[in-house]
């Protein structure tokens, strides 16, 4: 990336099922969602949302074979994606574990995510 000109972060939490995609995705939304960026296509090489690049920067605290790349991209809506994963995030009890949300053990997971957008 050439230029960064926004950069937001979040964080996602999946308290059953153990799945870190999931979370990651909540993290994703967590730092996007709630922005609006009403000059970014003006900013952007042709004022062209086609231009524009983002890189998700996740923190994960399990292995990083588990996380789905695609669902993580989906949730990003416009840009060129990619995705760096660094070892972080949090896995500690929820306290509980229910069968009929796909609980493995005990543990949530907690994912943070740093979006940087340019080009």
């Amino acid at each position: 990336m050439k230029e960064i000109i926004f950069i937001q972060t979040g964080t996602g939490i999946d308290v059953h099922g153990q799945n870190v995609t999931k979370a990651s995705v909540r993290a994703v939304e967590n730092a996007i969602h709630s922005n609006s960026m009403p000059g970014i296509q003006q900013a952007l090489p042709d004022e062209s949302l086609d231009n524009m690049k983002t890189h998700v920067k996740l923190a994960i605290p399990c292995d990083h074979d588990e996380l789905n790349h695609k669902k993580i991209k989906e949730a990003v809506p416009y840009g060129d994606v990619d995705i760096k994963l660094v070892d972080g995030g949090m896995r500690t009890t929820s306290g509980v574990v229910l069968n009929e949300e796909d609980d493995h053990n005990d543990q949530m997971y907690i994912v943070n995510a740093s979006i940087e957008v340019g080009y």
